[in-house]
C-alpha cells in the first residue's frame, strides 16, 4: 500500500534572537488511505508544527514531504497552493466557522474559491449536502453555528474539511474542546472517514482515549517521534 503522504527526516528550527529552537529533529513517518494515525505528546512537542508541515503551511528547514511520491515543497507556490485548497482538509481545535453563514453555508465556502464555482453551484450545494449527511447533521443546514453544540460544530468543520477533493485529513486537537461523548463520536466519524471512505486521516491529540481507535500512534517528545505511543 503506498503512502498518500510521507515525511522524511523532517526538521524545523526557529531563530529566537541568538538561539537556535528545534521544534522538529529528523522526523519520518508515512500513512496511506484509509489509514488513521496520531501523534500524541505533551504540550510543545511540536505535533501541530508537524501537521502544518505536511499540510503545506510550514515549510520544513531540512528534509522532505512526498504527497503521492511528489516532493511537495519542490512544487512551485501555486502548484502546493492548489494541491492544499484541493487535496487537504484542516479541522481545527476552535472550528472557525463563520457565524454569519449557515451551516450548509459553511461547507459550501471552500468550493467557492475554485475556479468556475458560480457555473457549478448547483452542484457545489448538492456535495455540501451530502458531507453533512455523511456526518449526521442534515436537519442543521439551515442553522447558524451558534444554535449547535461544540460536538456538531465540530462535525461540521469536518464536513468542511471534506468539501474539495480531499484525501487527507488533518485534525489538530479535534476533540480539545468536547466532552467525552463528543470527543468520541468525533473520533468515531475521522475513524469510519479513513477505513469506510478511504481518507488518509491524521491527527494530533492529548488524549488518551483516542488512542486506541487509530491504526498508528506515534508518541512525540521533544521533536521526536516513537512508534507505539509509549
Amino acid at each position: 500500500m503506498s503512502s498518500l503522504i510521507e515525511a522524511v527526516e523532517v526538521r524545523r528550527s526557529f531563530e529566537m534572537g541568538v538561539r537556535t529552537l528545534e521544534v522538529l529533529r529528523g522526523v519520518s513517518l508515512a500513512v496511506a488511505e484509509g489509514e488513521s494515525l496520531a501523534i500524541t505528546g505533551m504540550s510543545g512537542a511540536g505535533k501541530s508544527t508537524l501537521l502544518h508541515v505536511l499540510g503545506g503551511l510550514d515549510r520544513p528547514t531540512s528534509g522532505r514531504v512526498l504527497y503521492r511520491g511528489r516532493d511537495f515543497y519542490a512544487a512551485g507556490d501555486r502548484e502546493r497552493s492548489a494541491i492544499r485548497a484541493q487535496k487537504i482538509g484542516f479541522v481545527f481545535q476552535a472550528y472557525h466557522l463563520l457565524p454569519e453563514l449557515t451551516v450548509l453555508e459553511n461547507v459550501l465556502l471552500p468550493g467557492l474559491s475554485a475556479h468556475g464555482a458560480f457555473l457549478r453551484g448547483k452542484a457545489l450545494r448538492a456535495r455540501a449536502a451530502e458531507l453533512l449527511a455523511r456526518v449526521g447533521l442534515s436537519e442543521r443546514a439551515v442553522h447558524r453555528p451558534n444554535e449547535l453544540s461544540g460536538g456538531e460544530q465540530q462535525r461540521v468543520g469536518i464536513a468542511r474539511a471534506m468539501s474539495m477533493d480531499t484525501r487527507l485529513l488533518l485534525a489538530d486537537e479535534p476533540t480539545g474542546n468536547l466532552d467525552d461523548e463528543n470527543g468520541r463520536n468525533i473520533i468515531d466519524i475521522l475513524v469510519s472517514l479513513a477505513h469506510d471512505d478511504g481518507y488518509c486521516v491524521v491527527i494530533s491529540t492529548h488524549d488518551l482515549a483516542v488512542l486506541p481507535q487509530m491504526d498508528v500512534v506515534y508518541y512525540m517528545k521533544s521533536g521526536e517521534l516513537n512508534l507505539g505511543g509509549s
